[in-house]
Order: structure tokens, then sequence, then C-alpha cells
């Protein structure tokens, strides 16, 4: 008896390749011109603030330096930021004076009759104390070490600067151990923000520095500084530098392609 097996017959399903689209030349063309404007941008955007700030400062110093010293009158051309050195060598030289015993004695005097002025004396020693603390070199009292707090609320993490622990009667009414001064740095400004005392177990110590810190919170978050996730909170060693500059270089040229991607879609 012969059995009839039905035929099976295997069917493939063919996919045609569509030749792939050619660009047209206005889009080659705006691609050229958004990568352009994001090296140019931040090129001239830099050039023209140093330009403004040594403008500003020749405005003022160079006025105040005698004609016989004026290097304008001896050169055909005018020199930008001439006023910048001469405030630089003026300044140094009124801390040269300072460090002395004659000028020691001199800056006491002249603290004395400020003291004695109610208005002045309680904007320049507000003053004074900001800026001796902003300059503080290797002190506990500046901005060294970046953090992570929850606020406004629970489960919303914000970045701030540690000012110091807090000390004196805020930290003994508290009822807590420890305390850190924290300031919480605003959007896109970060001279702006609010100083709060928080508990030590509620800060997360960050390993970024201050500078990829105000990056940070000036570009609302766009430019997020490079992070070594295979060892965190491990030292730098020594011959590490290429390295991390490597891996900066590659972070900023990612950014640059993620900003080229952005303005396309605009």
């Amino acid at each position: 008896m012969n059995d009839q097996e039905p035929e099976q017959r295997e069917t493939r399903n063919v996919t045609f390749l569509e030749p792939p689209k050619q660009k047209k030349w206005w889009t080659n063309l705006r691609s050229n011109f958004l990568t352009g404007f994001v090296v140019f941008a931040p090129i001239s955007i830099t050039i023209y603030l140093v330009w403004t700030f040594a403008e500003f400062v020749d405005a003022r110093v160079l006025p105040l330096v005698p004609i016989v010293y004026k290097l304008e009158d001896y050169l055909p051309i005018s020199l930008p930021g001439l006023g910048v050195v001469v405030f630089f060598f003026i300044v140094a030289g009124l801390g040269a004076l300072t460090k002395g015993l004659f000028g020691r004695q001199i800056f006491r005097i002249g603290e004395g009759f400020v003291d004695r002025m109610p208005v002045v004396r309680s904007i320049y020693n507000a003053l004074k104390q900001i800026v001796e603390t902003i300059f503080a070199q290797g002190g506990k009292d500046s901005f060294d070490k970046v953090c992570m707090i929850q606020y406004p609320r629970e489960g919303i993490w914000a970045l701030a600067f540690i000012s110091t622990d807090t000390t004196g009667e805020v930290l003994s009414r508290s009822g807590e151990d420890a305390m850190m001064s924290v300031f919480l740095p605003t959007t896109p400004n970060p001279t702006s923000g609010f100083l709060l005392f928080l508990p030590a177990r509620d800060v997360v110590v960050l390993d970024m520095s201050v500078e990829d810190a105000a990056k940070l919170i000036i570009s609302a978050g766009l430019v997020t500084p490079p992070w070594d996730t295979a060892a965190p909170g491990e030292a730098a060693m020594p011959g590490a530098g290429a390295g991390n500059r490597g891996h900066s270089s590659l972070s900023a040229e990612n950014g640059r392609e993620e900003g080229i991607r952005t303005l396309e879609g605009l």
C-alpha cells in the first residue's frame, strides 16, 4: 500500500533593502553649521567676557595712572588689559605692605576709624569675613567639599557645598551630636542660595570637585562631570593624570555631540 505524503514546501520571507536616501545639501549644511556653532559659541563668549572685564578695569584704573607712566602715550596702539596688570601690581604691593610691621599698624588704624562708623562698620565687617572665608588657603571655612542632601523633601536630592562643621549655639540647641553647615546654591546663579544646618548623617559627601559641581549647577544639569565608577571614593593614583584628562576629553566630546543632536532636533 503506497502512502502519498503531502509535499512540504518551504516558504521564505525575502526582504528587499531599499537604498539609503541621500541627504540633501541643505541638511549637510545645517549639520555643519550646528557643529561649528557648538565649537564657536564657548570660545567667542569666553573672549567677549574677558575683553569686557579688561575694558571695565582699564576704564577705572588707567585714569589714576600718572600721564608720565602711561604707555599709550608712547605707543601707536592701545593695549587692552593694561589696567588689569596695573591693578594686579597695586594689590600685590598692598599685600606686601600689609605683611610688614609698619603696614599692619596703618591697617589697624584704618580699621579703627571704620569701627566708629555705625553703618559702614557693619558692611565692612561682613564683606571682610566673606572675602577671608572665600580666599582662605587650606582653611576649614572654605568650600572644599560637595555633597548631596534631600531637599525640599525626602526623596528629592539637591547638590550643595559643605561650608564647615556646625558649632556653637546652633549645634547645642539642635540636640544632634554632629551637624554640618551646608550652602544650597540656586540654578543657574550659584551666588544665591540657602544656608542649611543638617545632621551629619543626612549629608552624602561626593568625590566631585567644587569646579565640577559649579559647572553642573550653572548648566542646569546639562554638563555632567566624569566619574570613575570602578573605584569610587579612592584617591587619585600617581601618574593617573593623563587618564583623567583623556576621560575628561572624551566626556567633553560626547557632550559636544549631544549638544549638536539636541540642536538638530529643534
